[in-house]
């Protein structure tokens, strides 16, 4: 049905040119795009989070870049909320819309719906956020180990935030967290067009390795100094900010602070890439791939 409202979802690893494709899309089309770039949302991080430039966000309409403080707390389930009533209404101007992303939480959050669970009791988070900062992340890892084997085989466990959500679930449900991952598809009132931009790993991973160091050199040093103040809010949990707080906190110099930014940055870039490749929906294109032939593969989509 030609009239049928038309999502073009964007993915792939950081540092790929995500933004840069989603802008000569969007401009196709005549669309808007929607970032679901977790980390772009935050008004004070600017640098380390590789938002679009203002160049590049007058290129083209963008929305849930910078919309948030650091200090409010956003997670994926408002994210989902917000991004599609947006979608809605952006679809009442033009039938397409892009939206372009490597958190794939946030994308699968539009693209397929949550999985949503029951409530909990908080002092159960309490305790093992405790538990994490006095003993580390393997206590927690044994015990999801022992209440939901398939959780542990599938879920990011070298995330603290994913292990300690996933071992709340199963203390306060006395259920595995994995079976509340079995809730269908919701149904969308648009169709979703997943394209995926990669590149083999050497490329990736000197690509990255620039982006870091053009970062540093635009002053993501100062940038994250400024944020000092806030450096244990989950916002700032994050690659590109932590490894310059322990720098500034003398366990680092700043060479290995750099190095370290690189090193988690590409480790990040390989559990996208595993997140990803799971969608056998996604077309996969290689990153140096000329726009338009991109365009002429969606267009016998929509069509």
């Amino acid at each position: 049905m030609i009239n049928k409202n038309i999502l073009i979802s964007i993915v792939g690893p950081t540092a790929i040119g995500k933004t840069a494709l989603s802008i000569k899309l969007a401009q196709h089309f005549n669309a808007a795009i929607v970032s679901a770039d977790s980390r772009q949302f935050y008004k004070e991080m600017t640098i380390g989070t590789a938002v679009p430039s203002l160049e590049e966000q007058n290129a083209a309409p963008h929305h849930f870049i910078q919309h948030i403080s650091v200090q409010e707390d956003y997670n994926v389930g408002d994210f989902e909320r917000d991004a599609i009533s947006k979608i809605e209404v952006l679809h009442q101007r033009n039938n397409t819309v892009v939206m372009v992303g490597g958190s794939g939480l946030y994308v699968k959050a539009i693209t397929n719906g949550l999985d949503y669970f029951p409530e909990v009791n908080p002092t159960i988070r309490t305790e093992l956020n405790l538990l994490f900062e006095n003993e580390g992340l393997n206590p927690l890892l044994e015990q999801l180990k022992i209440r939901d084997h398939k959780a542990y085989n599938t879920i990011a466990i070298d995330n603290p935030k994913r292990v300690i959500r996933a071992l709340e679930i199963c203390i306060g449900t006395g259920q595995p967290y994995s079976s509340f991952l079995t809730d269908p598809n919701k149904q969308r009132a648009f169709k979703t067009i997943k394209i995926g931009l990669n590149a083999d790993r050497a490329m990736i991973y000197d690509r990255i390795n620039q982006r870091v160091d053009i970062m540093i050199a635009n002053g993501l040093l100062d940038e994250a100094k400024s944020l000092l103040p806030f450096k244990n809010l989950n916002a700032l949990n994050t690659v590109g900010y932590k490894e310059l707080f322990r720098y500034f906190n003398g366990e680092f110099s700043l060479e290995d602070a750099i190095s370290e930014i690189k090193k988690n940055t590409r480790r990040f870039a390989k559990r996208q890439l595993t997140w990803f490749r799971k969608d056998e929906d996604i077309k996969w294109f290689d990153y140096k791939t000329d726009a338009e032939d991109i365009i002429t593969y969606i267009k016998t989509k929509i069509n």
